[in-house]
C-alpha cells in the first residue's frame, strides 16, 4: 500500500515537469529559470533510486523515479540551451 501512495506522489510530482520543459524551452530563456532548484530535484530524484536500490524494493516506483529523473534532467539541458540564447542575445545587443 505504501508504494502505490508513493508512486501517486511521484506521478503527481512527475506530470508537472513535461510542462515545465516545455514552457522552459519555448522562453528561450534561463530568466526565471533556477539551475540550483533542479538539480536539488534531480538530487532528490537520484536519492529515492539510491534507497529503492540499497533496500532491495526493485518495483513498479523504481520506474517511476528513473521516468521523473530523465525528464527533470531535460530541464537541465533546456537550461544550457537558453543560457546560449541568453549569451548569444547579450552579444548581438552589446
Amino acid at each position: 500500500m505504501g508504494a502505490m501512495f508513493e508512486s501517486i506522489m511521484l506521478i503527481c510530482f512527475g506530470l508537472s515537469w513535461p510542462l515545465n520543459v516545455i514552457k522552459t524551452y519555448k522562453a528561450r530563456t534561463t530568466q526565471g529559470t533556477s539551475l540550483p532548484f533542479i538539480l536539488l530535484i534531480v538530487t532528490g530524484y537520484i536519492a529515492g533510486i539510491t534507497a529503492k536500490l540499497i533496500s532491495g524494493q526493485l518495483n513498479y516506483v523504481l520506474i517511476v523515479y528513473l521516468l521523473n529523473l530523465v525528464i527533470v534532467s531535460l530541464n537541465v539541458v533546456v537550461y544550457f540551451r537558453n543560457l546560449s540564447l541568453d549569451k548569444k542575445g547579450a552579444l548581438c545587443n552589446a
